[in-house]
């Protein structure tokens, strides 16, 4: 691998190992404020699972990193403009449809770009893809049985739903976006082409709206940003909390 492709593979490790731990970030917050037991339990099973994934992640990029950095600093320790997650990811919680809704949206996604990074000639990736494909599986159908029961539900869970749906509807283009970094991951084989999902990945969300009876938003605009850095105005509060032990004690091992 020559020094363009490694920096660009860097970058790769790490937009992913981002999204999982922004994304667990969040998740982790229902913990202890589930609407019932059994959720709060869910939800905080599966904040842990996309911990996990991006402790993997940070671990391999921990073995690659020019500065010597093990995978706390790596995760922990970045100003806000060096993470690289999608905007959808560090939006907050609201109440749970926004979550539920937020989930299914991106769980989807995940999994058909999981089942196609299975295909990668990278091990390590195609590794990765392979194990948390498994996880993510049960992320999905979690998501998608509360979707129904909001959009199936009595009036006020409908219109929650619908709500929520039509508010997180103008970040969903930034799952599809591919740039240099993308495109040159695909022209190696190692990376999935996220445009090529779209299609796959919008049949099966309309399939479900019909399930729910729930309305397309017709929002054209999409934000974007969060892969070069830049981030909404929640982004700030999220790592205040979760960087909060690490620059408090340097180097700390817990």
């Amino acid at each position: 691998m020559n020094v363009m492709s490694s920096s660009n593979y860097y970058t790769y490790l790490l937009r992913l190992a981002d999204d999982s731990l922004i994304l667990g970030q969040r998740l982790s917050e229902w913990c202890g404020h589930g609407p019932v037991l059994e959720e709060d339990i869910a939800l905080s099973n599966i904040a842990l699972d996309y911990v996990g994934q991006a402790t993997n992640l940070f671990k391999q990029l921990s073995d690659l990193d020019s500065q010597g950095r093990d995978e706390d600093a790596i995760a922990l320790t970045r100003p806000e403009s060096e993470y690289c997650n999608l905007l959808l990811l560090e939006l907050p919680n609201g109440d749970y449809a926004h979550t539920v809704a937020r989930q299914y949206y991106y769980s989807s996604f995940y999994l058909l770009f999981l089942e196609q990074l299975k295909l990668s000639s990278d091990a390590f990736l195609s590794g990765f893809a392979e194990k948390s494909i498994k996880e993510v599986k049960y992320h999905v159908q979690h998501a998608t049985d509360w979707m129904l029961r909001l959009g199936g539900g009595t009036a006020e869970s409908h219109q929650r739903i619908q709500y929520a749906v039509n508010a997180h509807w103008p970040y969903l283009g930034e799952l599809f976006q591919d740039d240099v970094v993308d495109e040159m991951a695909v022209r190696e084989g190692w990376g999935v082409e996220r445009a090529a999902l779209k299609q796959a990945w919008m049949d099966r969300m309309q399939a479900l709206f019909d399930e729910c009876g729930l309305i397309e938003p017709t929002e054209s605009w999409h934000h974007k940003g969060g892969r070069s850095g830049r981030h909404t105005e929640h982004m700030g509060f999220l790592l205040a909390e979760m960087q909060y032990l690490q620059r408090a004690f340097p180097g700390a091992k817990w």
